[in-house]
């Protein structure tokens, strides 16, 4: 298999991983859902600034050291997972229904993207992918590994950009729709808020069971 194969492989993997359901993809529809479309971007933006920094992460071996000392990476698990859940916990206590926010109720696109990012990072899904198959796709004779990953990281933000920003568009024209149906809007915003604590609980389990 040369070069451009397991660059092929490497895709196929990585939109395997990024269309299924999890902290990154509630979060994202969450925001969208909550401020439309800029702040649906915004939160797709701080994501793709996440993957630069488990990218960089890897490279630096950080990764490495996680896998090796068992606490920190449960410790990631459980920041991530109550992170997320305190989302969609404030979600499902709102009074105020998708699309009828008041403006000064609504995040700042800057607000969202750090969001975004520290969703990323206490992404356990991502740290499971840079551990077990990342490292993989890292070969000397295909030249210097700081290009590879570059390439690989790119491959991943381009793909995150497609499926992300697709959901963003989708949630937005369903916001639009919820803002004449208040009613219908405060149970979406209730679902939403136990997607994201399902979201959290799901993925956290799943970290937690795929290191031990």
């Amino acid at each position: 298999m040369n070069h451009y194969e397991q660059l092929w492989l490497f895709f196929v993997l990585v939109f395997g991983i990024i269309v299924l359901p999890g902290l990154d993809m509630a979060f994202v529809m969450g925001s969208a859902l909550t401020g439309g479309r800029s702040r649906g971007m915004a939160a797709v933006a701080g994501i793709i600034a996440g993957g630069v920094c488990h990218v960089l992460m890897t490279a630096l071996g950080i990764s490495v050291l996680i896998r090796l000392i068992p606490g920190a990476f449960n410790a990631l698990l459980l920041g991530g997972a109550l992170y997320i859940a305190w989302i969609g916990m404030s979600l499902i206590r709102s009074e105020s229904s998708f699309g009828v926010q008041p403006d000064h109720s609504v995040r700042s696109r800057a607000t969202i993207f750090r969001q975004g990012m520290l969703t990323s990072l206490l992404n356990p899904k991502a740290y499971l992918f840079m551990l077990a198959i990342f490292p993989q796709f890292l070969r000397p004779e295909y030249g210097a590994i700081w290009v590879q990953a570059a390439v690989m990281w790119l491959i991943i933000a381009l793909t995150q950009l497609c499926v992300y920003g697709g959901l963003t568009l989708m949630a937005d024209r369903a916001r639009l729709w919820l803002q004449g149906k208040p009613a219908a809007g405060l149970v979406a915003t209730r679902c939403v808020g136990l997607l994201l604590m399902a979201a959290a609980m799901f993925t956290g389990f799943e970290g937690w069971r795929g290191i031990h």
